[in-house]
């Protein structure tokens, strides 16, 4: 940090946020806005550039999402911590925004002292969590992991048959023709196989499938 400092880029693609996270932050004595960005290629150039102590991310925005520009993010300047401050809960965004390396995990409902306090927290390494997202991480470290060699032993035969499909690149109007299902039925399974996973996206989903020998005939 410099001058005592705390160097801090907000990464949201709404400006309203960024207006207000900037505006948050000006009236903290010891903080300091160093730049903005709309997407998360730009967060991952200017963290380059600036190499700020605080990275303020968003997880939905176009281009990268906020997973892909903090695991980029902890590439370019591992010394950068990554708060991540969205409005999703769920498990398929909690935990590879985690493994991605982010620090903290809180909600945008947050009030706004405790995110001072969050950041400020975070320049000495101490994570931050919403009580939610808290939860489910105590809960998967203390769950016992079952059949640990078997990456698929929480998804029922129903959604490891349209995981199979999805790997084997059908979309869900495809899906539900072939199994004889509506498609909402299909969005159903889908969002279940994802959050079970702990994964951000069908496509994600789908490099999963392969890479952990789903769609071996063996």
């Amino acid at each position: 940090m410099s001058k005592g400092l705390i160097r801090i880029l907000i990464v949201d693609d709404h400006a309203i946020v960024r207006q207000g996270l900037r505006a948050l932050f000006n009236i903290q004595p010891d903080y300091q806005v160093v730049g903005e960005a709309d997407s998360g290629e730009k967060a991952v150039t200017l963290v380059s550039e600036l190499m700020p102590d605080i990275v303020l991310m968003d997880l939905m925005m176009p281009g990268i999402d906020g997973v892909e520009a903090t695991r980029r993010v902890k590439q370019v300047s591992p010394r950068s911590q990554v708060i991540v401050l969205t409005s999703f809960h769920e498990d398929q965004h909690i935990f590879p925004a985690l493994q991605a390396g982010a620090l903290s995990y809180v909600l945008k409902d947050i009030d706004p002292g405790q995110l001072v306090e969050t950041v400020r927290r975070a320049v000495h390494g101490e994570s931050m969590m919403n009580p939610r997202v808290a939860a489910r991480v105590v809960q998967e470290i203390r769950t016992p992991k079952q059949a640990a060699s078997n990456p698929f032993v929480e998804l029922s035969d129903r959604e490891l048959e349209v995981l199979r499909l999805i790997a084997g690149g059908l979309t869900n109007a495809e899906i539900a023709a072939q199994l004889f299902i509506s498609e909402k039925t299909v969005k159903g399974h889908v969002s279940n196989i994802l959050s079970k996973l702990h994964l951000l996206d069908r496509t994600k989903a789908a490099v999963f499938a392969w890479e952990k020998g789903l769609m071996n005939p063996d």
